[in-house]
């Protein structure tokens, strides 16, 4: 006997998300978006937002009211030698262009979308340190984000960020709910190129038992 299969129809996506990677997850069975350095995503439907990130950091912010949220995965622009690209070692001046940038685009769409201000959470991710011979740009960018929320009084409920692994973050808006699971630090040199040219897949394989929910 044939069982038809059935065929999943995504939600429209929020007016200027057409151009992310949108897909059906089947393990979650639900609408999933993936973005990648540099990208943001926001929503209002019943679906997940996921990434995987090295020293780059994601902001997962939601109305825990009504719903609407999404991610963002950005990584300030620091040079491999520390210093910002105009040469100086400011980081906070560099932060502050595209840390700004991230976070502000994304939680005015949140706002544009239904969402309130006093009613907004976060939960942080990301942050490692790949390589020991660069700088710790992971801890700039856990630093400054953690700054950003502070003086925006937008309540930080949990986070997962430092230490040298890359993570998959998987994050629900409608619910809040994030999962977190590290991945092999075999191909962190492939990460960092990554994050550092915003181009080219990551293909690595989790840690047995590794998921963590926040």
């Amino acid at each position: 006997m044939n069982v038809a299969r059935t065929r999943h129809v995504l939600p429209a996506s929020l007016p200027g998300f057409d151009k992310i990677n949108r897909y059906w997850d089947t393990a979650h069975d639900m609408p999933a978006a993936k973005i990648l350095p540099g990208e943001y995503y926001v929503t209002s439907s019943v679906e997940l937002v996921t990434t995987v990130l090295g020293s780059c950091v994601s902001a997962c912010i939601r109305d825990r009211v009504f719903g609407v949220g999404g991610m963002n995965h950005f990584m300030l622009p620091i040079s491999s030698d520390g210093k910002g690209w105009n040469g100086s070692h400011d980081v906070l001046s560099t932060a502050t262009r595209y840390g700004n940038f991230a976070m502000e685009h994304m939680i005015n769409e949140i706002l544009k979308h239904g969402g309130h201000k006093r009613h907004l959470e976060a939960k942080i991710f990301g942050g490692g340190r790949m390589m020991k011979s660069l700088s710790d740009v992971g801890a700039r960018n856990i630093e400054f984000v953690r700054e950003y929320l502070s003086v925006e009084g937008i309540p930080l409920v949990s986070e997962s960020v430092g230490d040298i692994f890359p993570r998959k973050v998987i994050y629900m808006p409608a619910t809040g709910k994030a999962l977190v699971k590290r991945l092999k630090h075999l191909h962190n040199d492939t990460i960092a190129k990554r994050e550092d040219d915003y181009r080219s897949e990551i293909s690595l394989k989790p840690m047995a038992g590794s998921v963590e929910l926040f």
